[in-house]
């Protein structure tokens, strides 16, 4: 029996969709795959920003690159496009210095998400992104500002929710 969940948005950040062709992860990229399937079933609906775009376009390895822009040509997310709420938003979180100023760009995509109310964020990222520091700040940040609160999740933990 289907549960009666709220369908989820799910921001993909860019490592999600680098894990899917992860050969030398193949936990990860099983997992990636595995939430790929439910996506294409469906269950979820997807965005993605231009960020995630313009980092994909700087993959060096073109056959990986021509392969994660057919993912994305394929599964046709919604594309976020940039705006002046979501720089303030990526500005803020950088001010609150719970990471590099070099990871500003990995703030960039959890501010989309927060700034269009995506209810989560999906990454591989855990350096800056799924990391239990970002997330209470983040989530205090939105909090402060009137946004609510966003989860930040590997996809491991999105599987079986939309199935």
């Amino acid at each position: 029996m289907k549960q009666p969940f709220k369908k989820l948005s799910l921001y993909l950040e860019t490592s999600f969709w680098n894990f899917i062709y992860a050969d030398d992860a193949p936990e990860k990229r099983d997992a990636t795959r595995r939430l790929l399937k439910e996506i294409k079933e469906g269950c979820y609906d997807i965005f993605v920003s231009e960020h995630v775009l313009a980092e994909i376009s700087r993959t060096p390895d073109l056959k990986k690159r021509t392969l994660l822009e057919d993912s994305v040509r394929e599964l046709n997310p919604t594309l976020l496009p940039a705006n002046r709420e979501v720089e303030e938003l990526t500005a803020a979180y950088v001010r609150a210095n719970f990471v590099s100023a070099k990871a500003s760009t990995d703030l960039a995509h959890i501010a989309y998400a927060s700034a269009y109310q995506c209810d989560v964020v999906v990454s591989w990222n855990l350096k800056h992104i799924v990391r239990l520091k970002t997330k209470v700040a983040v989530n205090g940040i939105n909090k402060q500002l009137g946004y609510r609160e966003v989860e930040i999740v590997v996809p491991e933990e999105v599987i079986g929710y939309g199935a």
